[in-house]
This record gives structure tokens, sequence and C-alpha cells, in this order.
């Protein structure tokens, strides 16, 4: 995509994400992942993080003695760019699939095949984008994984990187959904406009959430 054409869907992005960034993800930046939305609401992590959540009146922890971690997905799948290698791309799902499987099983035994004792948690990293320091708008809608290419508009200033997951929990046996939750995390600052995205920039978002995945608590 031209250097023009990204610039421009930033200035769409930013009026339809209203100026500043919420803390949440935004209604317009739900990626379908998930079958439904309707009943997510304002709810707390396990480190105090704002989250959309909802949790099935069914739900009970003591059913469930093990947990089948199927490795996160992006949702739309991305195509590789300048900014964004492919190399990364796996690399981001490596690590959070790795993560989680590290903090899950401090908990309950992390197993390689459900069972009918075990939930199953899908996830998908639904976005990446990132904002020039100082300005109000995002440069591109953070559906489908795009880091912007350097613009005008954004000079040389450092950038903030923004990343969303959705997540859900089934029930093995069953396959009825238990939880969902969708939540954004915020990375590192890219130093300038060219800069490529890296896994390390995401590392603090994915840390933070294969940790709230351990401690969750309906």
């Amino acid at each position: 995509m031209h250097r023009s054409s990204l610039l421009s869907l930033g200035l769409i992005a930013g009026l339809l994400l209203s100026g500043c960034a919420s803390k949440t993800t935004e209604p317009s930046q739900y990626s379908g992942f998930l079958a439904d939305y309707s009943q997510l609401q304002p709810a707390k992590s396990a480190s105090g993080a704002p989250v959309l959540r909802w949790v099935s009146a069914e739900y009970n922890a003591g059913n469930y003695r093990s947990v089948y971690i199927e490795k996160p997905v992006f949702y739309p799948e991305p195509k590789p760019s300048g900014e964004v290698s492919q190399a990364t791309l796996d690399q981001i799902t490596g690590y959070l699939h790795q993560s989680m499987r590290r903090e899950l099983s401090s908990r309950m035994t992390v197993v390689d095949q459900p069972n009918s004792d075990s939930l199953v948690l899908r996830s998908a990293i639904t976005g990446v984008s990132t904002s020039a320091e100082g300005l109000k708008f995002y440069e591109v809608i953070p559906i489908a994984l795009v880091a912007a290419a350097a613009s005008t508009a954004a000079g040389t200033r450092d950038r903030d990187t923004d990343i969303y997951v959705e997540l859900e929990a089934l029930d093995a046996r069953t396959s009825q959904p238990l939880v969902r939750v969708v939540r954004k995390g915020h990375g590192l600052q890219l130093e300038n406009s060219s800069t490529q995205l890296t896994l390390d920039d995401l590392k603090p978002a994915l840390d933070v959430w294969a940790r709230d995945a351990r401690a969750f608590r309906p």
C-alpha cells in the first residue's frame, strides 16, 4: 500500500475513533473472531487493566482439570510488509502461545489434546496499530495486523504501539462458550515512523495477557 493510501486510512481512522484512543476496544474494532459480542461488559483483568468480558452463568472452574491452548492466530490473517515481516508475525503468535502455556501450567494441567474435563482456550490477535506520540489519531485502522509506514504527518516523533486480542474459553466436550474477553494492550514506543515493528515491541502486552489468563477468576 502506498504512503498516501496509509495516510488517508489514518485520517479516516482518526474520525472513526473520535480522537483519543480508548482504553478498551471499541465495537468498530471487533474483528468477527468471536461469534457474539453483544453480552460483553466492562470489567477488570487480574492486573487491573480494563477489558470487555462475558462469563457464562454455567461456568464452574471446578469442573475443569486441564486446559488445551490452541495456538493463537491473527484474525484477519495479515500479509507481511516492509513494517511487519513474516518472521515477526510468527514470533508474536509463538511467543504468546508459549507464555500462556507457561503461566497456565502453574494453575492446571496443560494438555496437548483436549479431554472431557478440559477447557479449550482460543485466542486471536486482531490488530496492531501505531500512533505518533502527541497526535490524537491512529494512522491505520487497527483491524488486520498492519503497522503504519512513514507519513509526513508523523514526522520523526516516537510512535506508540497498541495490540488487540480476542479470547474465548470453551467446554471441550460440548464446545459451549464459557468465557469471552476482548482487550487491548500497550507495547513499547517505536523510535520513529520508519522503525520496523518487532516482537520485543509487543512483549510487555503479551506477558500481561498470559499472566492475567492464569490469574482469571470470574
